[in-house]
């Protein structure tokens, strides 16, 4: 019970801050909303609280255990065909049954098949996984590999203007950011630690990383050859956010909707992890109990979560969105930041990421410097992603130039620093971006641009979460360097300064 105030408390600290700012703008010219949506919106909020706080604890008990047995499981019995088919079948599952996902693919049903777009991006998820892998096995640079695909990517993005459905480019880049959600992202960063512990050898910390990070190149690249061969019509047709008819019918049905979206997602990874266990790591029981408190546990965290930020915080974050820019457009832009910089902080698997770099990096890399790092990171791509929209010009101009700095920094910090960015990249990007900050961009765009523009400025601000903290936790790494060297320095200075009788000459 202590364990669980305790989660309440840190999840009460992240998700009250945006709580607060919207509140504050309720309180300004630029926004309004109903005695409905408010108070919908505040209740949500308790459920927000509670589903973060006990999806945590799950997380802990049962998602992490899994991903860790599994792979250190299958790592040990040294049969690398067996890992890398087990591997693939498992992110393939994870990956369908990901709420993030359905999330993107209702929103662009009418532009891309959903289940061609979910299946291509699961395909791409597992695909990765083996790459990911086989570099830890091999012992390849995780910096050299991201450029190769990130130089791939770009290339394909050329070949999807030169086709014509240039508007897909935002989509096939949110799609990588949109995959790494809060089910995926647990399994593959603790199934990444328990290969690494047991191939990686004195790499294990740097090569534990990684798996989040190429596993959201795979997606991009999946859905960038479809948008390549795509002969669907682009005039992208909105969805209905905001709750219409009887509030509490609506709270009901998709109450039901996200129960069996996460008993498909949590039923699919308890079945394999169980096949999995009875054929291959033949774990006791008291193993398996603690395992299965904590899929209760995520379970009914990830219901009350999705359940919230579908009823009560998408709708708040469109209507934002547009009221905003109906009234000033150049206010979302400090908006934009600010609710950036607070909205990380709700983000569920955020949590896991933290708690598992301090543990592995042994405290080097703190909780708070993470935070500040993405903080930042997250506050400057909603930023642009305003930029963007109020300018109408192609996502490509910050995406390139972005990865080009983020790949380069690559060359210059610790490796570690590296794997850590490019994961954090991912996990930033998880249900709040996509249900309470996609939305709000939608809603700008729409306001400014109309409906025909959103598929090509309201998507893509993803993508820029996703990106932008590659940069600042790298800098995080720079500025560690940097740090290090001027105390090295002022060191050598103070011994060198020290007058000579106290240096002892034994030749």
């Amino acid at each position: 019970m202590r364990v669980l105030f305790e989660k309440i408390k840190e999840a009460s600290m992240s998700v009250l801050p945006i709580v607060a700012i919207v509140l504050i703008l309720l309180l300004t010219p630029f926004a309004s909303l109903t005695t409905t949506e408010l108070v919908t919106f505040l209740v949500s909020t308790v459920f927000l609280i509670f589903g973060i706080a006990l999806f945590t604890l799950g997380a802990d008990l049962a998602m992490t255990p899994m991903g860790s047995s599994v792979g250190s499981g299958l790592a040990k019995k040294r049969k690398l065909g067996l890992l890398l088919i087990v591997s693939f079948l498992l992110g393939l599952l994870i990956t369908i049954a990901e709420p993030d996902l359905k999330v993107l693919s209702q929103q662009v049903a009418n532009v891309m098949n959903p289940t061609l777009l979910t299946v291509g991006i699961a395909v791409g998820v597992g695909s990765f996984i083996i790459i990911a892998i086989v570099r830890i096995i091999f012992k390849k640079s995780l910096g050299t590999i991201l450029m190769l695909f990130y130089m791939l990517l770009f290339a394909l993005g050329l070949l999807v203007l030169i086709s014509g459905n240039g508007a897909l480019l935002p989509l096939g880049f949110d799609s990588g950011g949109v995959t790494t959600g809060p089910i995926t992202v647990p399994f593959l960063m603790a199934l990444g630690l328990g290969i690494a512990n047991i191939l990686s050898g004195k790499n294990a910390k740097e090569d534990s990383f990684g798996f989040v990070a190429l596993c959201s190149v795979g997606p991009i690249l999946v859905v960038l050859l479809l948008s390549i061969f795509s002969k669907n019509s682009l005039d992208y047709k909105m969805q209905e956010y905001l709750i219409s008819g009887d509030l509490f019918t609506a709270i009901i049905h998709r109450f039901s909707e996200v129960v069996k979206e996460v008993f498909l997602a949590l039923g699919l990874i308890v079945a394999s992890f169980l096949v999995i266990n009875f054929l291959f790591l033949k774990q006791p029981w008291k193993h398996l109990k603690r395992i299965f408190v904590g899929i209760v546990y995520t379970f009914i965290g990830l219901v009350l979560f999705l359940t919230a930020v579908n009823i009560g915080y998408m709708p708040v974050g469109y209507k934002l969105g547009v009221e905003i820019a109906a009234t000033s457009n150049f206010v979302l832009i400090p908006v934009g930041f600010v609710m950036g910089m607070l909205v990380v902080l709700a983000e569920p698997a955020v949590h896991v990421l933290k708690k598992q770099v301090e543990e592995i990096t042994g405290g080097y890399i703190t909780k708070r410097s993470m935070t500040i790092g993405l903080c930042i990171g997250v506050g400057i791509a909603i930023c642009l992603s305003m930029i963007r929209i109020i300018f109408n010009f192609n996502l490509m101009y910050i995406v390139i130039p972005g990865y080009f700095i983020s790949l380069g920094l690559s060359l210059f910090v610790p490796k570690i620093y590296t794997a850590i960015a490019f994961d954090s990249g991912g996990v930033a990007s998880g249900p709040m971006a996509s249900t309470f900050i996609l939305p709000f961009a939608i809603g700008a765009c729409y306001e400014i641009l109309g409906e025909a523009e959103i598929l090509n400025g309201g998507f893509g601000i993803v993508a820029l979460i996703a990106m932008t903290p590659l940069i600042t936790i790298q800098l995080l790494g720079f500025k560690a360097i940097v740090g290090n060297k001027v105390k090295e320095t002022i060191a050598m200075r103070r011994i060198l300064s020290e007058d000579d009788e106290q240096i002892i000459d034994f030749m």
